[in-house]
């Protein structure tokens, strides 16, 4: 009665989420037992693109990885633990995605991570740097406007850098734009894109609400309400989660959609589109969050922040201080480590 060939199927039915090609993917998740990676680590062992998917943290990864190898998708799934074991979890990865590192408590800001997330991340492209130097690198550890810079002078302390493969997830932000909009305007949030450029966090985290499809429009005080509520979402799950951690389920979520693109287009998929954090010529700062076009080498072409509003024009004026503050932060951390 019960048969596996009568069992309803389980499918993860998003617009990022699902995909039927299939690939060999070797993909890393380096903090694979927290509160990000472990949802992370399901959402990626149940993608037909992931042949093998390595866990590593610096405890409880056998437990994890023993746990999510009796689901039964192809996906081979081994753990790894502790700094030993590092350099054994990256061999021969396409994919690296860190959302390692310690999440923000009440009251805390991004920046407030810095000094623990640093090392941890530092540590961590160290090790890609010298077993995978060629991988993608998605990086969720907070501040990402500081771990990007951090990750890309580590990388070019090996002579290893490439610009356009090393990205700072910052897909959260979309979605939580675009479920915000949907909401607000009664649409299906599946079918809502709206681009979000700048950083990922606070004032930097800049909603293009003109450029959304469908085209939305708000009057002015309700634009801004929903630009802050965008901008402080995060602390908004950190109030509510009241000392028990940050986004995590939607943090996993927004990570597997954009590690699912990077492969879609590593695979030869045409048109994949995502913003990210990455190294930029599109302002004055050396690192800015556009819509990218990515390709089978990583970024194929950045699209630029595109027509913007008057009220968008202002919203990136205010953010490029902040963010240049946090890129050389990055950058010095780097410069003095030794």
């Amino acid at each position: 009665m019960f048969s596996r060939i009568a069992r309803p199927t389980i499918c993860i039915a998003t617009r990022s989420l699902s995909t039927s090609s299939q690939n060999n993917a070797k993909v890393a998740v380096l903090g694979a037992s927290g509160g990000i990676g472990q949802p992370l680590s399901l959402l990626l062992k149940n993608s037909p693109l992931v042949g093998e998917l390595s866990l590593f943290d610096i405890a409880h990864t056998p437990g994890v990885a023993a746990d999510l190898s009796h689901i039964e998708t192809r996906a081979h799934v081994t753990g790894y633990m502790g700094p030993d074991q590092l350099d054994a979890a990256l061999k021969g990865c396409d994919v690296v995605v860190i959302p390692a590192g310690v999440p923000r408590k009440p009251g805390m800001t991004r920046d407030d991570l810095f000094n623990t997330n640093a090392t941890i991340v530092a540590t961590l492209a160290d090790a890609v740097a010298r077993n995978c130097p060629e991988a993608m690198i998605c990086i969720i550890a907070n501040p990402v406007n500081s771990t990007i810079p951090i990750t890309s002078e580590v990388m070019k302390k090996y002579g290893v850098y490439n610009p356009n493969r090393v990205f700072g997830v910052t897909t959260l932000d979309i979605v939580r734009a675009s479920a915000f909009v949907a909401e607000l305007k009664g649409l299906d949030p599946a079918r809502v894109n709206v681009p979000v450029i700048g950083g990922h966090a606070g004032k930097t985290i800049i909603p293009l609400i003109s450029q959304a499809t469908p085209k939305v429009e708000f009057p002015a005080d309700q634009l801004s309400a929903l630009t802050a509520r965008i901008q402080d979402a995060g602390t908004e799950v950190v109030k509510a989660k009241a000392g028990a951690g940050s986004a995590t389920l939607s943090m996993a979520y927004a990570g597997a959609r954009f590690t699912f693109s990077v492969l879609d287009a590593m695979n030869g998929k045409d048109g994949v589109v995502e913003c990210a954090y990455v190294r930029s010529e599109e302002t004055e700062c050396k690192y800015f969050s556009t819509p990218l076009l990515l390709g089978k080498h990583g970024i194929e072409k950045n699209l630029g922040l595109g027509k913007l509003s008057a009220f968008e024009e202002n919203l990136v004026a205010d953010a490029i201080g902040e963010l240049k503050g946090s890129i050389k932060k990055g950058e010095d951390f780097v410069a003095n480590m030794k």
